[in-house]
């Protein structure tokens, strides 16, 4: 059957059904969205860039590998890599018939707490995000080298346990998996049978994309409010494939897009300097406007779920606070630095609030709707000394 753009939505359906029959999603917009990157790996010439799809899970058994198992028989040129090498990955981009989708498996035993280092590995990964991305290798024996450019610019979809670098999480479309409660039931995938079916939904798909190319090829789809940067990058090819299908996509790959990113932001902790900052205006400052520098530790001591009682074996200390938060600049360019304060008939060392407030503005991600109060102030030295 050689599909139009009449059924490009009924089409995305039948893949999005496909996907359902063995994948429990944890929210609808994930379905969405991986029915949609399903479809851009078949249109990827017609984009600048690609958004990487990553499937994460806190434990093992939350259908991490089924998901990435079912990706495959729907995508172009699936190339299925575990523990595979930098030099390899870009070397089959450059060097197949036909530009392969890769599938990594697995993926934390690359990047994980117990991997070594693998910067060739996410250096491709990232590179290859753009079509511009290339990796440069010397080519040839001996004196007789040369400097040779190799594409990396393909689709990549990983499977792993925890999490990612940060460089390929803000390149990536997160799905958050986890393991199947006692009432979400899925139908075995048995790879003899289905796996014919996903092929025969995968060659329509490659029938509709060359058929709907001149509708996505170059087009900077409109996006919603408030996505813009790299978020914007990471979805507008999915959005650009939903608006080229019709019906409900273009509505229902918005609302994706929105729910997903929104999701991404609120586990994003960013950077340690950005969680510093965000805890500071949210848990020790909140309205107060100065603090000695001792109230201010032991009050990001105090926080249950922050990292400031152990950093690598000791607590936060005052040392490391000053070199933390010199990193970033006042709204006179200066860097954030201690400085004196008067409390209790004394001199102690401590931070204002109004040094911070511009680093909190440019750095910090909007402040919770219902922000704690005010912690009550410490006593003073003379105040616990008549105690």
């Amino acid at each position: 059957m050689t599909s139009t753009t009449a059924d490009g939505a009924a089409l995305l359906n039948e893949v999005e059904a496909f996907h359902r029959r063995f994948n429990i999603f944890p929210i609808d917009a994930a379905y969405v969205a991986v029915t949609l990157w399903d479809a851009h790996a078949h249109l990827l010439d017609c984009f600048d860039s690609t958004p990487r799809l990553a499937f994460l899970s806190p434990e093992p058994g939350s259908g991490k590998s089924r998901a990435l198992e079912i990706v495959e028989t729907l995508v172009p040129q699936p190339m299925v890599a575990v523990n595979a090498s930098a030099s390899a990955l870009f070397r089959a981009v450059s060097g197949m018939d036909g530009r392969p989708t890769i599938l990594f498996d697995e993926i934390d035993t690359v990047f994980g707490p117990k991997a070594g280092e693998n910067e060739q590995l996410r250096g491709f990964l990232n590179a290859g995000h753009r079509r511009s991305g290339v990796m440069w290798r010397c080519v040839g024996d001996g004196a007789n080298q040369t400097v040779q450019e190799f594409p990396s610019f393909c689709a990549v979809a990983v499977a792993g346990l925890g999490s990612l670098p940060d460089t390929i999480l803000t390149r990536s479309v997160i799905v958050r998996m986890r393991r199947r409660a006692p009432n979400e039931k899925v139908e075995p995938f048995r790879q003899r049978i289905h796996e014919k079916e996903g092929h025969a939904l995968r060659d329509r798909l490659a029938a509709w994309a060359a058929n709907v190319r001149h509708l996505v090829d170059g087009v900077f789809p409109e996006m919603p409010e408030g996505i813009t940067d790299r978020p914007a990058d990471v979805w507008e090819p999915l959005i650009a494939v939903a608006d080229a299908a019709g019906g409900e996509w273009p509505e229902r790959a918005r609302a994706a897009c929105v729910e997903l990113v929104t999701a991404t932001k609120a586990n994003d902790k960013g950077s340690m300097g950005i969680r510093l900052l965000t805890d500071l205006r949210d848990y020790v400052f909140n309205g107060i406007d100065r603090l000695p520098t001792v109230a201010i530790l032991d009050r990001l001591h105090s926080l249950d779920e922050a990292p400031w009682a152990d950093m690598s074996g000791k607590p936060l200390d005052a040392r490391g606070l000053s070199r933390m938060l010199r990193e970033y600049m006042t709204a006179d360019n200066t860097p954030i630095a201690a400085r004196n304060i008067k409390t209790g008939g004394s001199v102690m060392k401590g931070y204002y609030a109004s040094d911070l407030h511009d680093a909190w503005q440019r750095y910090c991600p909007p402040p919770p709707e219902s922000p704690l109060l005010p912690l009550p102030p410490l006593p003073s030295r003379s105040e616990t000394q008549e105690r």
